[in-house]
């Protein structure tokens, strides 16, 4: 059985283990367990962005970053509209359609919060994903992630 749920205290740990996979995944320099103690989870419960936790029967299996853009909130690219920061699924569940079912649980919960509009940062290697779940790629580009802006006009669950 398939389950996505907001992370509680009892799930950190595991977000934290799928974290961590995903960033060395990206190959990224950062120094992950300050990230997560300094920034990720400090605005999880300031309630300045979401993460929802994956599960595929016993086994955790993803997680999903969102937010809806604010003023007070230091990442504010497009204020009002949703911000699908980060999506991972590990490796040996990928392409079961695990990512789109977060993509669209997060969606959803943004649809519920009154956001009408999404975007994304995705890697070169995400960018296809993001195209078959009805992203289109903006004329926006993100020196500072070095990625083009990919946005969804409208939120709905269509994908190819």
């Amino acid at each position: 059985m398939i389950t996505v749920s907001p992370l509680k205290n009892d799930t950190q740990k595991e977000f934290e283990r799928l974290f961590t996979s995903y960033y060395e995944e990206l190959g990224c320099d950062d120094d992950i367990p300050h990230l997560l103690e300094e920034y990720v989870i400090p605005d999880l419960k300031a309630g300045l962005l979401s993460i929802d936790i994956l599960k595929e029967g016993d086994v955790f299996a993803g997680f999903v970053i969102y937010q809806t853009d604010e003023i007070n909130n230091e990442w504010n690219f497009k204020e009002g509209w949703g911000d699908i920061r980060e999506i991972y699924v590990i490796p040996s569940l990928r392409r079961q359609g695990l990512g789109k079912f977060l993509l669209y649980t997060a969606e959803m919960k943004l649809r519920e919060a009154g956001t009408e509009k999404s975007y994304c940062l995705p890697s070169e290697n995400a960018e296809e994903f993001f195209a078959a779940c009805g992203y289109s790629k903006a004329n926006v580009y993100s020196e500072e992630l070095d990625c083009f802006v990919y946005e969804k006009l409208k939120l709905e669950n269509k994908c190819k």
